[in-house]
């Protein structure tokens, strides 16, 4: 798992955190070679992964903006490093909150240029936990550019961080 900081030790982290029901439905958002899919599995949790260039067979061809599953498919939804990489955060956000039940819970991890609590919250989301992990995705990132594997190159400017945000979609929230 190098598609993302921290590797399989940090999709364990933010499970842990989560606390996701044993044998819950999880979607993995932007799920590339599908490494998260299966571990996932291992583990018990009936997961599935969509992205729009697959690259392992645990995960079907998609767009994480506009997913062919119905409003509250899912218990959990994880992303890491995807949401960004769509070009939309908030639409990737609000596709999230579209596919988890009431009191689902969003695992997500990536780089922001902006606050995003606002932007969860106003999907609908209450935060849970939230860790600032900038450095470790500053360290992830150059190692990347060295060995000219870097996922995104396409960084607007300005300060950036990466945060692993764990949130819970409420119970009751207005129209999307």
């Amino acid at each position: 798992m190098r598609s993302h900081p921290g590797g399989e030790e940090h999709t364990r982290r933010m499970l842990e955190l989560a606390e996701p029901t044993p044998g819950a439905s999880v979607l993995d958002l932007g799920a590339g070679a599908g490494e998260a899919v299966a571990l996932l599995r291992s583990l018990g949790y009936a997961a599935r992964g969509i992205d729009r260039e697959p690259r392992g067979g645990n995960v079907e061809t998609g767009d994480l903006l506009r997913t062919p599953f119905p409003d509250g498919s899912f218990d959990a939804v994880l992303s890491q490093c995807a949401f960004f990489v769509s070009g939309n955060q908030p639409d990737a956000i609000k596709e999230a909150a579209r596919l988890l039940r009431p009191g689902g819970k969003l695992l997500l991890s990536d780089v922001f240029f902006e606050d995003p609590l606002p932007l969860l919250e106003k999907a609908g989301f209450r935060l849970l936990r939230r860790e600032d992990l900038t450095a470790a995705w500053r360290d992830y990132y150059l190692e990347a550019l060295w060995r000219e594997d870097a996922p995104c190159c396409q960084i607007p400017r300005g300060k950036c961080s990466y945060w692993l945000l764990i949130a819970q979609k409420e119970e009751q929230h207005g129209s999307l």
